[in-house]
């Protein structure tokens, strides 16, 4: 386990994450990507305990989704199983389970201070935190992606599931995007990784 653990985080988290994986009674599956999310924690029909995570993640993404999977675990067998899923009960957890690895010898130092803040008050995801996933998306496998921040207005661009978009205008701090099929006006994350297309 220490052996494929090394493959996806950092070479230091490796002991710390296979003592939390053993004294929580984890099954942990590392699985093909799914656009929908990162990582999934259910407690299966046998009582196991399964979280599932995302091999394609960089390996500081991978270690900040399997502590949040696992503080889902931790913080229904603390709180009970009435409380919301990312409610104050697992911020708390999330955060007192995160800590330990913020540090220098685990992540790189410009992360360090954007790490900080974000566990001042987890989201439900870190990519709803626009300045650290942008700083995480930095070390991600072949990094060729466009942003919806970045392009310019009027672009044409395509997401995953291949619908095409015009980007409009901003609005506070998303985007506003027309579908080019339907008309219909979606709001973007600035971080949105999207495929420029060039129209003639």
């Amino acid at each position: 386990m220490n052996e494929t653990l090394a493959r996806y985080i950092p070479e230091h988290a490796v002991k710390p994450v296979f003592e939390l994986i053993v004294a929580n009674q984890v099954h942990l599956k590392i699985v093909n990507e799914r656009q929908t999310r990162h990582g999934d924690y259910r407690r299966g029909l046998s009582g196991k305990h399964e979280i599932t995570v995302n091999a394609s993640l960089n390996k500081y993404r991978f270690l900040i989704t399997l502590i949040h999977e696992i503080s889902h675990l931790v913080a229904f067998e603390k709180f009970g199983r009435n409380i919301k899923p990312h409610g104050n009960e697992w911020k708390f957890t999330f955060q007192r389970m995160m800590v330990p690895f913020i540090r220098p010898e685990i992540f790189p130092g410009h992360l360090l201070p954007l790490l900080a803040r974000h566990f001042k008050n987890p989201t439900a995801s870190s990519d709803t935190d626009t300045t650290l996933s942008l700083a995480l998306k930095q070390y991600d496998a072949g990094n060729d992606k466009n942003y919806v921040f970045e392009i310019p207005y009027g672009s044409v661009f395509r997401i995953k599931n291949g619908k095409i978009f015009k980007k409009l205008a901003v609005r506070t701090k998303r985007f506003e995007c027309i579908e080019i099929s339907s008309g219909k006006t979606y709001l973007f994350n600035p971080n949105a990784e999207v495929e420029l297309i060039n129209i003639q």
